[in-house]
């Protein structure tokens, strides 16, 4: 950890590291509801949603990784334990206990839809605080709007080929 950079941070570090432990747990739960939703998905457009599925799984790992070095730079210790990330979740996970693609779809839009909720928040509680860890939920603000965006076109796309 540099001290420096911890030094830059205007509020209170270890309530940085917090948020940014329940954004980690967030984002493995993500990732295997993403990965395991693409392996069980059944149903019309079923590759294009595994292929879709599969690339926002790549994605919420990504994030985990850029939300763990964070919490190093701070001197914090990302979750140790996968079993805490239920304690420490903001989002949850459904399991894709219904395979078909437009519950699928419908699962992991509501998770997209929290973790842009959960973004901006750390987003506006780092404002002016601390830049690096703004910039990061910034930069991950992105990619799940972008992921909320992909996955309503697939559903928008399902809905009309259903209704033929």
């Amino acid at each position: 950890m540099g001290s420096k950079g911890i030094e830059i941070v205007g509020m209170d570090v270890k309530e940085v590291i917090d948020l940014l432990n329940k954004a980690y747990a967030d984002e493995w739960l993500a990732y295997y509801q993403y990965w395991l939703g693409a392996k069980v998905v059944k149903g019309p457009m079923k590759d294009a949603v595994i292929t879709e599925l599969t690339e926002h799984a790549n994605d919420e790992l990504r994030h985990a990784d850029m939300v763990a070095n964070r919490i190093i730079q701070l001197g914090g210790v990302p979750i140790l334990q996968p079993k805490q990330w239920y304690d420490f979740t903001n989002c949850g996970y459904d399991a894709p206990e219904n395979p078909f693609v437009e519950e699928i779809l419908k699962q992991n839009i509501k998770g997209e839809q929290c973790a842009i909720d959960v973004y901006k928040s750390l987003i506006e509680t780092t404002h002016m605080k601390d830049p690096v860890t703004y910039n990061l939920a910034l930069q991950i603000l992105e990619d799940e709007v972008e992921h909320e965006e992909d996955l309503q076109g697939l559903l928008e796309d399902l809905e009309i080929l259903i209704k033929k």
